[in-house]
């Protein structure tokens, strides 16, 4: 009799263990993803006062878009450059809702730079606050007026 591997009836163990390689690994993207997705859906829902924290950001942006100069949207491009490319618009868009809003609320006639480091600092998630402190003494930002902010 000749001998049939190819024919038999029992996969072989680097097949079975690429299937569960691909599966594990597809488990993981759908979680990962899944992970963002939920914090995305977080920020759409709707806070006490019927606005979410998307409207919110999309209200002081468009209220603050008379008072940018193209000096402070260039500063702003400077200030995102550390943050991965992906998500790089959405931490603009957040980080400029963020100094629209101290410039409007402080009745400024246009943005400035102090504006521009404290919005950063105060837009800027705790967790990455070491990644922050980094990146304004490297490029010679003074942000000692907003140390208190930085925790």
């Amino acid at each position: 009799m000749s001998d049939f591997s190819l024919l038999s009836s029992i996969p072989s163990n680097w097949f079975m263990n690429s299937i569960a390689f691909w599966t594990f690994l597809l488990l993981g993207c759908m979680c990962i993803g899944g992970f963002f997705m939920f914090r995305k859906f977080l920020k759409v829902l709707p806070k006490a006062d019927g606005k979410s924290k998307l409207d919110w950001q999309n209200y002081w942006v468009e209220r603050s878009r008379p008072l940018w100069s193209d000096e402070m949207k260039a500063f702003l491009d400077q200030l995102v450059q550390p943050v991965p490319g992906p998500f790089r618009d959405i931490a603009k868009h957040s980080i400029a809702a963020e100094i629209g809003k101290i410039a409007v609320e402080s009745n400024a006639p246009a943005v400035t730079r102090e504006h521009c480091i404290k919005g950063y600092i105060v837009a800027t998630p705790r967790r990455d606050n070491r990644f922050l402190v980094t990146f304004l003494e490297k490029n010679g930002i003074d942000y000692t007026p907003y140390r208190h902010l930085i925790k």
